[in-house]
């Protein structure tokens, strides 16, 4: 029985904290996240949400760039990140960068980066990020991607 119980208050504070992470704009229809890229001892992961809105008449799509990054080592770091978007295939512009301090084996994150927004029209959008650790190369892209109208 205490096993179940401790088992139950494991999952239920898993559940907790998966809320907590979620950035505090209420109005984001929801975040996806894509892979994980690294840079020294942090991992990246690049994330977008569309957010509905309208620009005079025209039905519009606010696409906000997030990252979340993960410190493995021993030593916290300040990590700079910046975040570019592409729809539907057309050229990468820069939407975004930032700094942040990642303490020793702690996550921050969804942050956001930047966004954009765009006329509604039945296109992919996609966003990546990439970030650098003090003393470290810059770390692949995390691409994440979301159709800009989809309901």
């Amino acid at each position: 029985m205490a096993a179940h119980l401790r088992r139950t208050g494991m999952v239920l504070g898993a559940a907790a904290l998966a809320v907590l992470t979620l950035p505090a704009n209420a109005h984001a229809v929801g975040i996806a996240c894509g892979g994980g890229a690294s840079t020294g001892r942090v991992a990246v992961n690049g994330c977008i949400s569309a957010q509905r809105g309208s620009v005079g008449r025209f039905p519009s799509r606010e696409m906000t760039a997030y990252i979340k990054a993960r410190n493995t080592g021993t030593r916290g770091l300040n990590v700079s990140y910046e975040a570019f978007s592409r729809p539907d295939g057309g050229s990468w512009a820069k939407v975004g960068s930032g700094r942040a301090y990642v303490g020793a084996g702690q996550e921050i994150g969804p942050v956001e980066v930047g966004s954009t927004t765009r006329i509604c029209a039945p296109v992919r959008v996609e966003i990546r990020v990439h970030a650098r650790a003090d003393g470290a190369a810059w770390s692949g892209w995390s691409p994440a991607s979301t159709k800009q109208c989809q309901t």
